[in-house]
């Protein structure tokens, strides 16, 4: 008897009649993508089948869509009241769904992630901050064995915070001459160690988010292409 588990819709769209298929990020499994019909009047499920409502979901591999690879949901409830994203903390919430749907792949079976969402979601929903972002980025770079150790340098040594690194691709973090110049960009700049050991224990300060921030960029660049995130564009739009 298969069991009910919890879950986040990360995106759907409609399939056939009065069907969707929605990606789903279930707690234990990773990625799921599904079928499951909508319903109409009282019975509809379109109210729950929305990003940031925690949900309760049955599951089972039969599924109409089989050369799809979806499988077929059985059952679906709310879990608990959406959460209350407003403002920068609603896009930052989209922003992370974007990244979970290009970067988390169904055969990928991150079963650790789950926990890692829900806890930015609440972050988030306290009161946005693009420490969280960084956080759940952190996560899903790891998950995906894309991001660089954070104890020792390329070298082999503890990382110190009153030193200088340079981040190099597939070697890690090289010591450099620290310069006056400390801040980020697309691996032209230098990062402190004191930043790398603030983002080790999620401990970002405000002087650290924006070196923080490039380069979480600069490793997720090569992953995601040259598609543009569409939630990068909301962002952008909500500053102007």
């Amino acid at each position: 008897m298969a069991t009910m588990k919890r879950g986040y819709v990360l995106h759907h769209r409609p399939f056939r009649e009065s069907s969707v298929i929605v990606n789903l990020l279930i707690e234990g499994v990773g990625r799921v993508d599904a079928i499951t019909r909508v319903g109409s009047g009282k019975r509809s499920i379109k109210s729950i089948l929305q990003p940031f409502q925690p949900l309760i979901i049955q599951f089972s591999a039969q599924s109409e869509a089989k050369n799809l690879g979806l499988k077929n949901i059985t059952q679906i409830e709310s879990a608990a009241p959406a959460m209350p994203l407003t403002g920068n903390s609603l896009y930052s919430g989209f922003y992370l769904n974007e990244l979970l749907v290009r970067l988390l792949s169904v055969e990928h079976q991150a079963e650790g992630l789950f926990l890692e969402y829900h806890r930015a979601l609440m972050s988030l929903a306290k009161g946005f901050c693009s420490s969280h972002l960084r956080y759940f980025e952190m996560a899903l770079l790891l998950e995906l064995g894309a991001f660089p150790s954070l104890n020792y340098d390329s070298q082999g040594h503890e990382l110190e915070a009153q030193c200088c690194y340079r981040f190099v691709a597939e070697s890690g973090f090289l010591p450099v001459v620290q310069t006056k110049d400390s801040s980020f960009s697309h691996g032209k700049g230098n990062l402190t160690g004191a930043m790398l050991l603030a983002l080790a224990s999620q401990n970002l300060q405000t002087d650290q988010l924006n070196q923080a921030k490039g380069l979480m960029r600069y490793l997720l660049t090569p992953l995601l292409g040259n598609k543009p995130l569409l939630s990068r564009q909301l962002f952008a739009k909500n500053a102007q």
